[in-house]
């Protein structure tokens, strides 16, 4: 086992190239994660996932996978999973006239949660996936472009719950979760991805309403990804990026004791810190050094993949020169995110009374 190995890394296509395996066997390389330009069917899925896995057993293969416009494969059996709005919606549905039955919504809401999680978990298990990035804990404040129906709820507590009952449903499947993106993305209008968001509200607002299904969810929370927006009432730097937020916040004040992941540093929202244009080894460096554990470059390798091999060998030389150090606690952390059991072949899962309940309870 190495001391840590931080990076999570993407691939061009759909099976592994030379290169690829190189990368992937690189001791800083923790993980890849995939998305749609990787997926043909399910058996190319499982044949690629098993040649990650044959490069190294404990890499971490990941997906954002959140159902909505957010499912990578959809496809060849896949369930096509509703918006998390949709889960959300259902809480507010007692019925009507004489047949209202109050609180009947969520309950039918808190269960469909739980499948939802049910099913995601077990149909990417059963394709060699270990992880998806799910469930969105921001709020649906009804002006973010970016996260949308991606949200449960706009009340803190109809998130916290619903959460909670789909991170159930996944650890069924024997996945981990990620609440995201940490303190809350809802309520700022710009896209992280092409922009540098900025949330004006005060630290005690933010506590108050976006960020409150965090602490509530401290002990189902196995991983929580930042924002990459900055709270300048809090820190000039984006979330991802503060030790701030990161240690003093999330670590001590909500005794967050699980693992921290970068968004993806291709994004503009990381492209920029203190003003400056940085490069993506000292994005990585400022992320690890601030409290994540883990960090994500994405979509760096179509082409040549050079970003990729300067992001690898940035972090080495980085260590070498002692600009940073490979922690333990972050290396123990990344491989509690692997699958403790084996997952069931796609076959019986389809047979499986629990899994076919499952899918009977999604809106």
């Amino acid at each position: 086992m190495t001391e840590h190995a931080p990076l999570i890394i993407d691939v061009a296509g759909t099976e592994l190239t030379v290169t690829d395996r190189r990368r992937l066997a690189h001791p800083l390389v923790g993980g890849i994660i995939l998305f749609a330009r990787n997926w043909v069917d399910r058996a190319q899925l499982l044949q690629l996932t098993s040649s990650i896995k044959a490069v190294r057993d404990d890499l971490l293969i990941c997906v954002d996978h959140e159902g909505g416009r957010v499912q990578r494969f959809r496809t060849d059996g896949f369930t096509h999973l509703p918006p998390m709005r949709a889960l959300g919606e259902l809480w507010m549905d007692d019925g009507k006239g004489a047949k209202a039955v109050p609180g009947s919504g969520a309950l039918r809401a808190t269960n469909a949660a739980t499948a939802a999680g049910y099913v995601l978990g077990t149909e990417l298990r059963a394709c060699g996936v270990d992880f998806s990035f799910t469930p969105v804990l921001d709020l649906d404040w009804g002006e973010s472009g970016v996260i949308g129906d991606r949200a449960f709820h706009r009340d803190p507590r109809v998130v916290a719950l619903l959460a909670k009952s789909l991170m159930h449903g996944l650890l069924q499947a024997g996945m981990a979760n990620c609440g995201k993106h940490f303190p809350g993305h809802g309520f700022v209008k710009a896209d992280s991805h092409t922009e540098v968001p900025v949330d004006k509200r005060s630290l005690k607002a933010i506590l108050a309403d976006d960020a409150a299904p965090y602490p509530w969810l401290s002990t189902t929370l196995t991983s929580v990804m930042p924002a990459h927006v900055i709270y300048p009432k809090v820190d000039n730097r984006p979330a991802g990026f503060s030790q701030r937020w990161l240690q003093d916040i999330l670590r001590r004040q909500m005794r967050f004791d699980g693992a921290i992941f970068s968004d993806d540093l291709s994004m503009e929202g990381a492209r920029r810190i203190d003003g400056q244009v940085v490069s993506y080894t000292a994005a990585a460096l400022a992320a690890l050094q601030a409290g994540c554990d883990l960090v994500l470059l994405c979509n760096q390798s179509l082409g040549e993949g050079q970003a990729v091999d300067e992001l690898i060998d940035g972090l080495a030389a980085a260590q070498a020169q002692g600009q940073w150090q490979p922690n333990v606690d972050s290396e123990s952390r990344r491989l509690a995110l692997l699958p403790e059991t084996l997952p069931q072949p796609w076959d019986e899962l389809m047979l499986q009374p629990a899994y076919m309940q499952a899918l009977d309870l999604l809106p």
